[in-house]
């Protein structure tokens, strides 16, 4: 049994049942950031990388600018030029220019792939050709996303930001004032320390003032995870497809509109599935032919100016949609999401969605998305790059404060020591439960660890002494 006389340790001086509960929840905040560090720094390293990507280039070029002309030309000459640049394609989205001064894209597809298509909408000169959603920031967005190996690496990351809420957590508890200090020691670094105090103290103190930012960025990552979000709250924050008033349906959802990893709907629609071309149904929108031309020029007598999408019918029974989003960056202002079907056929709108139809969460991703990607201006842009960084400060002086305490020579993990019995206060008991009911993974997880002590290191004292 590890004694609480372990070198190194220390707690703060007070009643033993307190101090044997602070040493219980030291032990975990050790044990959850040894599996959380690597994460939260690949998390940390790929936000910078999406966030200054999009910020400095776009996703793509559409940040790349032209000398604006008398007139833009017809969307159905752009999209000639575009299928001309890149032989045996077919167009299937343009993506609006953000202002007059930048360019159009094209994405245009074939058994070979789907290829961007940079454009002066003014001449119809093609600028560049470039892997559609196939750049530096959708690699960094896949290893955000996934690890590169699919589900096992969503399930993984998912754990991650699970036991990231449980390190938030006891980390709060850890350094919150007590024994007659204040707020002031625990929020401004002890300077004047030396040794492993001031790497306490930078740690503590920071952790304290990125603590609220990072659970919303905790909750807003998770609710795109494969358990907690695909399965629980986007399932139930999905818009009812069944608000459409006898709209045929598609067997396809609004996420087949996503390019593989890439996130290009809103969130609250990715479950719903997509109408279908081919009845009356809808209200009249566009008479005579339907074509790009005819469905841009009503997208513009809706407000849709600047950079939107427009996704061209893929099938027999596929629709036109016109979106402007937050998830796509098409705008700072999540609150302008609108998402806009329209039959192939008879021009009929099917389908008209936008924030204020979006349910409660919905509405919270939407603006929670947005904040997430640095997209609400430079001040979202600074304050994002600021957690990064603290994130990985975090990180780093986590290992030193470890680095530091382990006793010379140890060959083992030197974790905080394990009281003979850990006090069960009813608080602890609370939090905990209500963190592994709201999010099953983190419950799952704290299970897989107890019955990992109890059934493999009980019976093995040498391999139980190692990983502590």
């Amino acid at each position: 049994m590890t004694e609480l006389t372990q070198p190194g340790a220390s707690a703060p001086a007070g009643d033993n049942r307190l101090n044997k509960l602070y040493f219980a929840v030291w032990r975990w905040h050790f044990y959850a950031g040894l599996y959380v560090i690597p994460f939260l720094c690949m998390l940390a390293v790929t936000g910078l990388i999406m966030l200054w990507i999009a910020v400095l280039s776009g996703l793509g070029d559409e940040k790349m600018t032209v000398t604006p002309g008398d007139a833009l030309l017809p969307l159905a000459q752009l999209q000639t030029a575009a299928e001309a640049a890149v032989p045996g394609t077919t167009a299937t989205q343009y993506v609006g220019p953000l202002s007059p001064e930048h360019v159009a894209v094209f994405a245009v597809a074939s058994d070979a792939g789907t290829t961007g298509v940079t454009l002066n909408p003014y001449t119809g000169q093609v600028l560049n050709t470039f892997p559609w959603r196939a750049g530096w920031y959708d690699l960094a967005n896949d290893i955000h996303g996934s690890l590169l190996i699919g589900t096992l690496g969503d399930r993984l990351i998912e754990i991650a930001a699970c036991l990231t809420l449980l390190l938030i957590a006891t980390g709060l508890y850890l350094h919150w004032p007590r024994n007659g200090s204040g707020w002031r020691q625990a929020l401004v670094p002890a300077t004047k320390a030396k040794g492993r105090a001031i790497w306490k103290s930078l740690h503590g103190a920071v952790g304290l003032w990125v603590s609220l930012v990072l659970v919303v960025f905790l909750i807003s990552g998770l609710s795109w995870a494969g358990i907690w979000g695909e399965k629980f709250v986007q399932a139930w924050s999905t818009f009812p497809a069944e608000k459409w008033d006898n709209v045929p349906l598609s067997d396809a959802t609004h996420a087949s509109m996503n390019h593989d990893a890439a996130k290009e709907v809103p969130w609250g629609l990715e479950q719903t599935p997509l109408p279908l071309s081919g009845s009356r149904a809808g209200t009249q929108a566009i008479s005579g032919m339907v074509d790009i031309d005819s469905v841009g020029a009503f997208a513009a007598s809706l407000g849709f100016n600047g950079r939107y999408q427009l996704n061209l019918p893929g099938g027999e029974g596929a629709v036109w949609t016109i979106s402007h989003d937050s998830m796509s960056n098409d705008g700072p202002s999540p609150t302008a999401d609108r998402t806009i079907h329209i039959d192939q056929y008879t021009g009929n709108v099917l389908a008209d969605v936008g924030f204020a139809d979006y349910s409660f969460y919905a509405k919270a991703m939407a603006v929670g998305i947005a904040f997430h990607e640095g997209d609400m201006g430079w001040w979202n842009v600074a304050l994002n790059s600021t957690l990064c960084l603290s994130i990985l400060f975090l990180s780093v002086s986590g290992l030193v404060l470890w680095w530091k305490r382990r006793p010379a020579g140890a060959l083992r993990l030197s974790a905080p020591p394990r009281p003979d019995l850990v006090p069960l206060t009813r608080g602890v008991v609370l939090i905990t439960l209500v963190l592994s009911m709201a999010f099953p993974m983190l419950g799952l997880t704290l299970l897989a660890v107890l019955a990992l002590d109890l059934l493999v290191l009980t019976p093995l004292p040498r391999l139980k002494r190692a990983l502590s």
